[in-house]
């Protein structure tokens, strides 16, 4: 693996990871889980991963994920590599919600602690192919380390956890990087690549850009020249981790990529399937304060007694219950009392029954993801550089 320091027009020191440089000042307990302990669910098998059975790895691997493609595929990995190569990347196009936050730290000290080496691939390049920032790239490399402190500060374990530059990346190994672009894209159709518009937040019907045709090609290189054992993307990034296992039958390559992907979180309002940055009422965002939060989730949709589309519901199992290892609801005896939730179908059986309000529901996620919000928000007030990243960050306009 490359070394992250090496890079150095996008990766200053706020970027060095626990292999070397500056996180360690940010970490007390030196796991990487900053104010948050294993307690709290983070990082919770990170001292001694190797310690860990195949099943166990196997295990913690899988709960990931809530599709895994090929279940057989992941337990032979686990079962003849120590360390395998997950990879996941992002656009830096704005502020970052809860889901990316708080569930992508929850995936990844899962997968390291499972004793994988996690790779961040940080898209700037491929956000400015896909308009974001206006496809300002000073503004999209500026969002991206915005982006690697809110994971400080949330409490990613940064152990085994390295952040690349794709810019910088792909102009150092431009000819490993560029004939294998060339060859995805001479394998498959027009048609095929215009299916994985998704990725994009795009539609196969809207008026794509030349640079967004280009777009799928280049992601399904990524993984390859990542050397990625495990594809750790959202259920919106499947096409493109598809046509990469497609690619390996094309060329008769034995070994695929496993496709690990994690549930969509929907946005808070009724009707969305996702958040989206350019609406600030369809997500929590990172830094938001104690107020911020209590209104959103006050106005969120949450029908009584369902829990299909409900986002409520999504919050509490997919945030809150995996990072304290359990939803409590706190209440007067009257209304039920006190209750600890462990399980996701426990707390769906309630709210389905009437025996768990919304209001009530809507109270112990205002706790709860004040809590584990509450270290980045101090972070970002009392680290000065990092309140001025966010301060700049905060100005730039949302493009989609």
């Amino acid at each position: 693996a490359r070394d992250l320091r090496r890079h150095t027009a996008l990766m200053p020191s706020e970027y060095k990871t626990a292999s070397g440089g500056d996180a360690g000042a940010w970490r007390p307990d030196g796991l990487g889980l900053g104010t948050h302990s294993a307690a709290l669910g983070l990082g919770t098998h990170s001292a001694a991963p190797c310690a860990l059975s195949a099943e166990e790895r196997y295990d913690l691997c899988r709960s990931v994920g809530a599709e895994c493609i090929q279940e057989d595929e992941l337990r032979n990995l686990l079962k003849h590599k120590p360390n395998p190569v997950c990879y996941d990347g992002f656009e830096p196009s704005g502020r970052m919600h809860i889901a990316q936050g708080v569930g992508k730290a929850l995936n990844v000290n899962k997968l390291t602690a499972a004793g994988c080496t996690f790779k961040f691939w940080v898209a700037d390049w491929f956000a400015q192919l896909n308009n974001k920032m206006g496809g300002d790239l000073k503004k999209i490399q500026t969002v991206g380390r915005y982006m690697v402190e809110v994971w400080k500060s949330v409490g990613m374990n940064l152990d085994r956890v390295e952040f690349i530059s794709s810019s910088e990346e792909i102009n150092s190994r431009a000819d490993e990087y560029w004939p294998l672009v060339m060859d995805i894209a001479r394998r498959n159709s027009l048609a095929r690549v215009v299916r994985c518009s998704q990725i994009m937040g795009r539609n196969e019907t809207d008026d794509l850009a030349a640079s967004q045709i280009f777009y799928p090609c280049m992601q399904c290189a990524d993984i390859f020249f990542l050397k990625a054992d495990i594809c750790q993307l959202g259920m919106d990034q499947r096409k493109v981790n598809m046509l990469a296992r497609e690619y390996c039958t094309e060329i008769k390559r034995k070994l695929k990529p496993i496709i690990l992907s994690h549930a969509m979180l929907p946005g808070l309002l009724e009707g969305q399937e996702k958040m989206s940055k350019s609406d600030p009422n369809s997500a929590i965002f990172m830094e938001d304060t104690e107020q911020e939060v209590k209104t959103k989730l006050k106005k969120s949709f949450c029908p009584p007694a369902i829990v299909e589309g409900n986002p409520c519901i999504a919050y509490a199992h997919q945030i809150v219950m995996p990072w304290f290892k359990g939803f409590s609801v706190e209440r007067p005896e009257q209304n039920g009392g006190n209750k600890t939730y462990t399980t996701r179908e426990e707390l769906e059986a309630d709210y389905l029954s009437g025996a768990l309000h919304p209001g009530d529901l809507k109270a112990a996620l205002v706790k709860g993801i004040n809590i584990i919000l509450q270290p980045v928000r101090d972070h970002f007030k009392n680290d000065p550089d990092a309140k001025k990243l966010l301060d700049t960050v905060k100005k730039y306009k949302v493009t989609r």
